[in-house]
This record gives C-alpha cells, structure tokens and sequence, in this order.
C-alpha cells in the first residue's frame, strides 16, 4: 500500500504558512540560467509545441510539464532542470500551446486533460531513438495532464516510459475550482483570470466573431471562465463535464509505471479530492506523499540550490532508473 506516511520534507520555521511558501519561491527564488535549445514540433493539426531541452549527452531524459499559465523558464521548472542535469540527465521542458511566448496558431490552446499533446511530444522523443529511458515531471496542471496520461495508457503505456513524479495536482478539477474561489485565494484566481483574459484577447483579434469579451470583467471564478472559454474552444458542453471528463483522479487506478503524487495538506488550491489516498492503496504503482507543510509548487528549502520537491523527485526517479538497469 504506498501511500507513504512520513513525508521527509521539514519547511523553515518562518515558512509554514500554505500562503508563504506559495508565494516566496515566486517572489524570491533565483537560481543560474538554464542554457535551452529550442525544438519547435509540428503538431498533427498543424500548430506547434516548443520544446526547450537542456541537454548533457545523456541516453536518459526527463520530460517536464510546467502549470497554468506557465513555461520553460520558471523557477520551479528550472530546478527540476539543474538537478537532473546534474544527475546525469537530459531535460526538455514542454511549453504548452500559447505558453512559449508566441501564440499558438488555432483557436484551441491547452487545458487541464489535454494529453493528446504530451503523447506526441513523447512519440517525438521515441522516434529520435536517442533515449533509453523517458520519465516525467509535471506541476500542477501540468501534473494532472501526467497522471490522465500515465493512466490512459495504463498496460499500454511505451516501455521507454519507466516513473513519473507529480507535484501540487489539482487531481480533482471541480472541488480544487471550488477551494480556488474562496476568500483566502482572491489574489491567486484575479491573476489566473487576467492572464488568462490576456491570451484570449489575443485569441479575439486573431479569430474575429468567434470569441466574446463582452463582459469579462465580470468573472470571477474558474467556474465562469470554463463555462464561457475553456469548455466550447475545447468540445465541452460546460465547466461541470470538462472538469469530469479532465480530472487525473479517475484515471489513477490504471497506471502501471512507478508514480509518485506529492501535494501538501496546507495547499491552498486543493480540495479534499485531490488527496487520494484510496487510489494509493489500491494501486501498487501509484505513490501517494502529502506533506503537512509546502503550500502549493512550494517546498521551500534553504541551505542549498535545491528545493526538498526537486531531490524528492530527482530521488525517487534515479531509484526507479537503477531498479531499470539492473534488471536488464
């Protein structure tokens, strides 16, 4: 039954606050530039992806999801990126559709169950036929659109796919939208909202008559925005079955690769669903690590580059690497 039961992670003592540690690394946290090449791919509907790889001769590369609203040169993604360069692996971090910098091509951009992206970012990889082993970091809905995939697939899932690690998924989007819209998060949902509303101005311009802004500065919840945005562009009726159809929970019990899900007791943006112990108990693949301390993309850890988060993940992905080779 893994769910594991003592977390390691210790946060300091001024940082124990969920509010503190979500914001602090944002704010705060600096760390060296990581040197990207760039790969732009092709999608089958003829827009793009832009991959930022960060390579160092390795045969084994880890393929890192950022989360809403953002990209290659996070913080957090750039940790991930140092230690497992580090390591002794290759990186490439998948900007999602919009996400690089340049928009996206469609009207379509990306979303919480959008997997259909990620496999074919991972078929790129195996078709170079230059990795041995793929693994997977994702953050947030970046960490939900891992787990759909890692379950999706379940039995079927490629052999060069060996562990994924998840951190701070919003696993059930519906309750996690409901934690979002309550007071103590207001700041976090008006920034969502206006960098959001941003993109889809852009999307207004570029598509005329098929996006009304109208009354956007009436929203105020994810709620609003997926009924009106999110659930149309991408095929949804509404919010409620988007959120339904696109939540990792449902899909936890297929996944049949090492998994490990880290979110934190005091995340402010998750609900009570997106703790699921059950699923850990049940599947022998699926790891369940929750922290009482770290916020949300927290983790915060002074005394060294890296953040608890990032050794916890390069750990449990180099563990499951050498379990790989040695069966070999």
């Amino acid at each position: 039954m893994p769910v594991i039961q003592q977390s390691t992670y210790k946060p300091p003592f001024f940082l124990r606050h969920r509010h503190l540690q979500t914001i602090y690394p944002a704010l705060f946290r600096k760390l060296p530039r990581v040197h990207y090449d760039r790969v732009r791919l092709t999608t089958t509907d003829q827009d793009f992806l832009d991959l930022d790889f960060s390579r160092i001769g390795s045969k084994k590369i880890v393929l890192i999801l950022h989360g809403l609203e953002g990209n290659a040169s996070r913080q957090y993604v750039k940790g991930m990126v140092h230690i497992f360069n580090q390591g002794g692996y290759d990186t490439v971090s998948m900007n999602f559709r919009g996400c690089s910098g340049e928009p996206n091509l469609l009207l379509r951009f990306y979303h919480s169950g959008e997997t259909g992206d990620l496999a074919q970012v991972i078929n790129h990889l195996i078709s170079t036929n230059t990795y041995t082993s793929i693994y997977i970091v994702g953050f947030s809905l970046g960490g939900n659109v891992t787990l759909k995939y890692l379950g999706e697939q379940g039995g079927n899932i490629h052999p060069a796919i060996r562990a994924a690690v998840a951190i701070s998924v919003p696993c059930d989007l519906q309750d996690s939208s409901v934690e979002l819209e309550k007071k103590h998060n207001a700041v976090y949902m008006r920034r969502f909202i206006r960098e959001l509303g941003c993109k889809l101005q852009q999307k207004a311009r570029r598509f005329p008559g098929m996006i009304n802004l109208d009354n956007y500065h009436l929203i105020k919840s994810f709620r609003q925005f997926d009924d009106l945005y999110t659930a149309p562009i991408h095929g949804f009726p509404d919010a409620l079955t988007y959120w339904a159809r696109c939540s990792s929970k449902p899909f936890l019990e297929n996944i049949r690769v090492p998994t490990l899900l880290i979110n934190a007791l005091d995340d402010p943006f998750l609900g009570k669903g997106s703790f699921p112990y059950e699923a850990a108990e049940k599947n022998a693949c699926f790891y369940l690590e929750t922290p009482r301390h770290g916020g949300h993309v927290g983790f915060v850890t002074f005394g060294g580059t890296f953040y608890w988060s990032e050794r916890r993940a390069f750990g449990f992905v180099h563990c499951n690497e050498q379990k790989a080779g040695s069966k070999k």
